[in-house]
């Protein structure tokens, strides 16, 4: 007579922490959103002190000349599993961003072209994973479908979780919340807070005549680098370079 055999407890998934989704979330006016369009990452990271670009890890593994902005929906999954990144093609709305924090992993893809062409059809913008993906000749196949991963593999993940939906995630040692705009190109990748949001477009926009007129100038030769030595001489370069002479 055999009796069955139980896994030992610490193999259980119970709900809670690791193992929850939250179906949905507040995500920003189109028109905010649509407001970022008019300006590059790199505008964006330095009116957030450099402290919000994703690292450079991360790149466009379809089309470089694709764009995505958007607000972010949030999935963290067991490094190698993808039950959760199928589950967020059912709360996704459509121009969402989906964020994957596989946890920089690089040993299994988490998702490939058949979950990109169910993510189309639903309405997804595209894909940031900090972790793998495969099939990306399929993907690219798409034409319009941007994805952004540390790599590709042809190992592919299994279905079995844990993970969450909707909870903050790490990407590229960015923490990402659900409802952040995430601004994504072949220039890199940041990540402006929900509650900065139109904090930084003000700037954004109150800032772009100062620096088109600047830029103007540079490009024709009209420029001073009386700053460069106003830090030095800041900083006591200038004496100290004096008394050697």
């Amino acid at each position: 007579m055999s009796s069955k055999v139980r896994p030992p407890a610490s193999a259980e998934m119970r709900p809670g922490p690791g193992f929850r989704i939250t179906p949905s979330f507040e995500r920003p006016p189109r028109s905010l959103i649509d407001g970022f369009a008019d300006f590059s990452a790199a505008d964006v990271s330095d009116l957030m002190n450099r402290l919000y670009a994703v690292s450079s890890e991360i790149r466009p593994v379809t089309d470089p000349t694709l764009r995505l902005i958007g607000p972010a929906l949030t999935v963290k999954v067991f490094p190698g599993d993808n039950l959760m990144v199928h589950k967020c093609l059912d709360l996704a709305e459509p121009g969402d961003v989906v964020l994957i924090d596989a946890s920089a992993s690089v040993s299994n893809a988490v998702l490939g072209d058949t979950i990109s062409i169910k993510a189309r059809h639903r309405g997804i913008a595209g894909f940031i994973i900090d972790g793998l993906v495969r099939d990306v000749d399929g993907i690219r196949e798409l034409g319009d479908f941007p994805v952004f991963a540390r790599g590709v593999s042809p190992i592919g993940p299994l279905h079995r979780g844990p993970g969450e939906i909707n909870y903050p995630v790490s990407i590229g040692g960015i923490v990402a919340h659900p409802g952040d705009i995430v601004i994504a190109e072949h220039g890199g990748i940041v990540i402006v807070p929900q509650d900065a949001t139109e904090q930084i477009l003000d700037a954004l926009r109150e800032k772009r005549p100062v620096l088109e007129r600047y830029l103007a100038d540079v490009r024709q030769g009209v420029f001073s680098n009386a700053w460069v030595d106003d830090i030095l001489t800041t900083q006591g370069l200038e004496s100290r370079a004096a008394s050697l002479t």
